[in-house]
């Protein structure tokens, strides 16, 4: 077993190098990893160019050599932090041989890589080195030596995203501007180059006023806001001044935070992941909540305007666009990642295909894989430095050990060798049946309910127009009690509580509820009315009525008009309404729907009992027996 060294440098060494690396991107360590093919038998980069294309080349008369598995190409990637880590444990699965350019010896991708060569990211000779041991190269940090890129390119190296793209999202001026002249929404930015014109900005984009670095801008870092004029030298001077190159942008009041993963093939193709809600923690993505809970309509144009950006870049991959949604439903991009992402983590255990899969796929000019949810809601939990040393070692592992209990829960581990307050050292993937559920697994593994009090949200509601409904009401209920199934139980009358019925049913969702039982009689528009106010199923139960025996409320629900789907039930069968409520609820949780098949078998276990006593005791016997009034 032997090492490719290139410049191989000092932590400290390693440090002024990667000028441009994140401090908290220093990436931790290495051990060698025996090379595919031994450094002497390389063929020189002339002769690698045709290698590095996607179309093998084939010479007449002779077939194409058998392809071992997906692909028989090595992929480079620039940087061998925890997004490395996970785009080889992807590859591994694949059978793909990822080879690594990082500093540092024990950096995450070390132990799972097919080859760590040691040297920086950011030296153009251990670059053009390293491409000549790769098909293709990628990155998982966008602070790389992009004009080598961008020459070894010239020669014929296959980069995936391209060159330009890099150059573009590494001055985040630069950034802005390009997306601008494509029409994708921004907040107003502007170029400040001295005092007076900063001061001039905050004249026309007026306070608080958010100055920002163009370069090594990520995390919070080369950030700073400027609340009047007086803050506006000691901002620039803690940025490193105007020489350090800023640009300012207006302050935006944003209702959420929101990311699409999108990933874009070779030959141009796109595909989105379901858009996605990320929370911060001291500017550092902290909770990720799969799917964003914003409307339908929202979601769309949340991945129309991140599709619109990268399809104005070059290159093939997966990038991460964030977004702003304002409170005036705009939504505005703020930056781009054109490399995997934090936003993207939970894609792994919630996805039909990862985000690191994908990339592999995009980048090879593989098709490109569903990235639809598998699960019906993730959330992602940043595991962040709580504090330093064996102190911040200990808390982690509490908290994993707890993880470890939580259903759902997946924990990925990124075996840094240092921690220090808010790095990131893993994260924790929850998945569930709903929103509702992952958040009460996460509350859970973070013991924010540890006295006890709290009261365990419904995922179900069973409602009525009037109190006179309850005697017939109260057996959905007893059904719901039955399989342990949280649910409130309240009156809402249609015609008289109108505005309580609107404000009920326009919230259900959002306060946790999966679907309504609905109890009305007479014109019995309770369901019907609930039923288009939500996009929860709804079950109507006709109420029997003097009048007409439940006929006229049987007949007003199930004549609801096209686009407002009301499920219904025998008049005054409010036990078989809860059961459909129960069967809806077991569709995507696999621990209820294990009683309902219980359920199921112990019904028909019951009438077994009843047909074999019938046939053993007689007709006579059988009624005296068990069917005395």
């Amino acid at each position: 077993m032997h090492a490719r060294l290139l410049s191989a440098p000092s932590r400290a060494a390693a440090a002024s190098t990667s000028s441009s690396t994140p401090s908290a991107g220093c990436r931790p360590s290495w051990k060698p990893r025996p090379p595919s093919r031994s450094s002497a038998s390389l063929p020189p980069l002339s002769l690698l160019r045709a290698g590095a294309s996607m179309e093998p080349a084939s010479t007449e008369g002779q077939s194409d050599p058998p392809v071992h598995g997906v692909s028989d190409r090595v992929v480079g990637v620039l940087g061998g932090g925890q997004l490395g880590k996970m785009l080889c444990q992807a590859a591994s699965q694949m059978g793909i041989k990822v080879a690594i350019l990082d500093p540092l010896k024990d950096c995450p991708a070390n132990s799972v890589c097919h080859e760590h060569v040691v040297g920086s990211f950011n030296d153009g000779d251990a670059v053009r080195e390293f491409a000549k041991r790769c098909d293709v190269l990628t990155f998982e940090i966008e602070h790389v030596d992009a004009v080598t890129l961008e020459k070894l390119e010239k020669q014929g190296v296959v980069c995936e995203p391209k060159a330009s793209t890099i150059m573009i999202i590494q001055d985040k001026y630069r950034q802005k501007d390009h997306f601008s002249k494509f029409g994708i929404p921004l907040t107003d930015f502007v170029e400040v180059d001295t005092l007076s014109s900063i001061e001039k900005a905050g004249e026309m984009f007026g306070y608080p006023l958010m100055v920002k670095s163009k370069r090594l801008a990520y995390d919070g870092r080369g950030n700073a806001v400027a609340h009047d004029k007086n803050e506006l030298s000691s901002v620039v001077s803690s940025l490193g001044g105007f020489e350090h190159g800023l640009y300012v942008e207006r302050w935006t009041t944003f209702a959420k935070e929101l990311s699409v993963i999108v990933a874009r093939s070779r030959d141009g193709s796109t595909v989105c992941y379901p858009v996605v809600e990320t929370i911060h923690k001291d500017n550092i993505c902290h909770v990720v909540e799969a799917p964003a809970e914003i409307p339908e309509k929202m979601k769309k144009l949340a991945a129309s305007v991140a599709e619109k950006a990268v399809k104005s870049l070059e290159g093939a991959g997966v990038f991460a666009v964030e977004l702003f949604l304002t409170n005036d439903n705009q939504v505005l991009l703020n930056e781009v990642a054109p490399r995997p992402h934090n936003s993207g983590h939970h894609t792994i255990e919630a996805c039909y295909t990862s985000q690191y899969e994908q990339h592999l796929r995009a980048i090879l000019g593989l098709p490109l894989g569903d990235p639809a949810m598998k699960a019906p809601a993730a959330i992602m939990y940043n595991i962040l430095g709580e504090d330093e040393g064996d102190s911040g070692f200990v808390l982690a592992h509490q908290l994993i050990k707890r993880a470890l209990n939580i259903p759902g829960a997946s924990v990925h581990w990124y075996a840094k060798p240092e921690i220090r307050k808010q790095r990131k050292m893993g994260h924790i993937t929850i998945v569930g049946p709903s929103l509702f559920s992952v958040k009460e697994h996460l509350n859970k593994l973070l013991q924010r309910d540890t006295d006890g009090q709290k009261k365990v949200r419904p995922r179900a509601a069973v409602i009525m127009g009037s109190d006179s409904d309850l005697p017939i009401m109260k057996d959905a209920a007893a059904v719901l009690e039955k399989f342990n199934i949280p649910f409130e139980l309240t009156v809402v009358s249609a015609h008289r509580t109108a505005e309580r019925m609107y404000a009920y049913a326009s919230s259900a969702k959002e306060r946790g509820l999966e679907v309504i039982i609905a109890g009305a009689g007479g014109a019995a528009h309770l369901p019907g009315m609930v039923a288009s106010l939500t996009t929860l199923p709804v079950i109507g139960v006709p109420i029997w009525t003097k009048s007409l025996q439940g006929m006229d409320s049987l007949l007003s629900i199930v004549q609801m008009p096209k686009g407002i789907p009301v499920a219904t039930v025998a008049i005054g069968n409010a036990e078989n309404a809860g059961l459909l409520a129960v069967r809806m609820l077991a569709s995507r949780d696999p621990e209820l729907s294990d009683r309902v098949n219980e359920y199921q078998q112990d019904l028909e276990d019951s009438v077994l009992v009843k047909a074999r006593l019938l046939e053993e005791l007689g007709s006579d016997k059988y009624l005296q027996q068990y069917k005395q009034p």
